[in-house]
C-alpha cells in the first residue's frame, strides 16, 4: 500500500462529514474504515472478521468497508438530515454497494456539486461524447433520510470501494 493512500485514508477518518438537519448539534458522527480478514477461532473454523484497515495490510485490488455511523443525541427530533462521503483518492467505488438510510441514495460525478440516482448521471468523454455514469466515475455518495430520526435513534451508512 502506498503511502499516498494511507494519507487519504487517514484524512477520510479525521474528516468531518457534512450532515444537515434541523438541529444540527444534536447528530454524532463517527467514520470507519475496515477490510474483512479470515481468520481461525479456538476451535480452527475459520471466521470472517473486520479490522481497522489503517492497521491492516492493505494493498491494491484489496476491498475497503467505509461506514458512517450516525445518532441524534440532540434534546429533539432530526428532520432533513443528509451524509455526503466522498471516495476517497485511489479508491473506485463497488456498485451497489451503497447501504443504509434508504429509500435515497444519490451519487456524484462532479466531486460532489450534484447528486442523482446512478440511472440518472452522465459525462463527458474524453473525445467529448456524454455516455451513462458508471460505478468507477462516482466521486461522492449521499445519503438522504426521509422522515424523522428521533432523540437516541442511532444507524449507519456504508458503502464498498476497491483500492486501485
Amino acid at each position: 500500500m502506498t503511502n499516498k493512500f494511507l494519507t487519504t485514508l487517514g484524512l477520510l477518518l479525521l474528516l468531518a462529514l457534512p450532515v444537515q438537519a434541523a438541529d444540527k448539534g444534536g447528530i454524532e458522527l463517527k467514520s470507519t474504515a475496515e477490510v474483512e480478514i479470515t481468520v481461525k477461532n479456538d476451535q480452527g473454523v475459520s471466521q470472517v472478521t473486520r479490522v481497522d484497515a489503517a492497521t491492516a495490510k492493505v494493498v491494491p485490488g484489496d476491498t475497503v468497508i467505509f461506514t458512517t455511523y450516525y445518532a441524534n443525541i440532540g434534546a429533539n427530533p432530526a428532520t432533513d438530515i443528509v451524509i455526503d462521503n466522498p471516495l476517497p483518492e485511489h479508491m473506485l467505488y463497488l456498485g451497489g454497494s451503497a447501504e443504509g438510510m434508504t429509500p435515497r441514495i444519490e451519487f456524484s460525478v462532479d466531486h460532489g456539486k450534484t447528486f442523482a440516482a446512478a440511472s440518472k448521471l452522465r459525462i463527458k468523454d474524453a473525445a467529448g461524447q456524454e455516455r451513462p455514469a458508471t460505478a468507477a466515475d462516482y466521486t461522492h455518495i449521499r445519503w438522504t433520510m426521509v422522515g424523522t430520526l428521533e432523540k437516541g435513534a442511532k444507524g449507519s451508512v456504508s458503502f464498498r470501494a476497491k483500492v486501485e
